[in-house]
């Protein structure tokens, strides 16, 4: 996939124009295959923002050079920013849905002198990867150790069995929710690799074995979309939920775009994570209405589209902080610190990890009216990545 869209400020400030610049930005997404309504989702999130902030970029405009990165491997989402670094001569480089395109990617920034900002890949070390990354999504750890903690103190769960999909972000997700529920006194008794995220496995034998160990909870990363719908009819089938065993996780397992389909096998679920389109908040609803009047009555933003439109709002304040003259040093500068009151609410990046702080929120899926949504049950405030901050493993580099 190729395509380029202009993104222009509202010319109001004709005086100006003679000075505007024209900003090229490399998007790299999955725009096909398994992962494509999560690039779908994010560039969504990107036009909104656009959309509802017509002056954020000031006289300049922004060019968005779309390539679609395919399948989750790396591979082709190196080549992708190499030929737009190289061959489109793009000014900044943002998107990556999946982690091992955003690893695949860093050495490619740092020996180009282009700055990075992920919007959605996890792996908590990714940033340490190239001085020039910047992440406005999450990173495995902002759920999975608030989440661990939460379990153990707040769930009433002695015991826990954790499942996840194998690759880096599921690892993380393991090591996270187990550092937190460890801390605080809780017994993992096991850890199940489950399958890979480019295709959806049979999570039978998986939760049979979970099942049949009977622990208090059962904590589950696995990639948003088809897999996080089977998880939810597999835990149902097999009666889980009436053997005692409560599900967890981070809001990957109850992706807003799944959740009505999900019905009421979902209900009673409680999830850690940044977004849900039932935030109430101004920024947020806004969001949502503006997203239904572009894409639909029935389509619905989720973290991801959230991720787009900060992500935007980030791109849009290196330009106008830059008057449009892209330097990597100062974008970088530009962007540590930055802070922004969007969908989710307030988010930050840190200074020294250039990682996202935001509040992390402990959610139920409820029953609202005919509708499944989420409620809000507590709040974790401005949650820098706890990877980083206890400097675990690869973060600690």
């Amino acid at each position: 996939m190729k395509k380029t869209l202009i993104v222009a400020a509202a010319v109001a400030l004709t005086a100006s124009v003679a000075a505007a610049e024209n900003v090229k930005v490399g998007v790299v997404l999955t725009y096909s295959g398994n992962g494509a309504e999560f690039g779908q989702q994010i560039d969504r999130g990107m036009e909104i923002f656009t959309k509802l902030h017509p002056d954020a970029l000031g006289p300049n405009t922004v060019e968005l050079i779309k390539r679609d990165s395919k399948t989750p491997d790396g591979a082709v989402a190196k080549t992708l920013v190499q030929e737009l670094i190289t061959r489109d001569h793009v000014q900044m480089v943002t998107g990556f849905v999946f982690s091992p395109d955003a690893l695949a990617s860093a050495p490619i920034v740092t020996q180009g002198k282009v700055p990075m900002i992920i919007l959605n890949a996890g792996t908590a070390w990714i940033t340490n990867q190239s001085p020039n990354i910047a992440r406005v999504s999450f990173s495995m750890w902002h759920s999975g150790y608030p989440m661990g903690e939460y379990a153990a103190t707040k769930l009433a769960c002695k015991t826990a069995a954790v499942g996840y999909t194998d690759y880096p972000p599921g690892k993380d997700s393991l090591e996270a929710f187990s550092t937190g529920f460890k801390g605080k006194g809780g017994n993992v008794v096991d850890a199940i690799p489950m399958g890979g995220p480019a295709a959806v496995p049979d999570f039978t034998p998986f939760f049979q074995r979970v099942k049949d160990a009977k622990p208090d909870c059962f904590y589950v990363f696995v990639p948003a979309g088809n897999h996080a719908a089977a998880v939810i009819k597999t835990y149902d089938e097999l009666g889980m939920r009436q053997a005692g065993v409560k599900l967890i996780g981070p809001i990957d397992i109850v992706q807003d775009t799944k959740l009505q389909a999900m019905g009421d096998r979902a209900v009673g679920l409680i999830v850690a994570g940044h977004y849900t389109a039932d935030l109430n908040n101004p920024a947020n609803k806004a969001f949502v209405a503006a997203w239904k009047q572009a894409y639909g009555a029935d389509s619905t933003p989720d973290f991801m589209a959230s991720a787009g439109y900060d992500g935007m709002a980030a791109i849009a304040h290196v330009v106008k902080t830059l008057n449009g003259k892209i330097d990597t040093d100062k974008a970088m500068a530009a962007l540590k610190g930055w802070t922004f009151d969007g969908p989710r609410g307030r988010v930050m990046i840190d200074p020294n990890t250039r990682d996202i702080v935001q509040d992390i929120k402990i959610m139920r899926v409820v029953k609202m009216g005919n509708r499944i949504g989420t409620e809000l049950i507590d709040t974790i405030p401005a949650v820098k990545d706890p990877c980083k901050a206890l400097k675990v493993g690869k973060c600690g580099e």
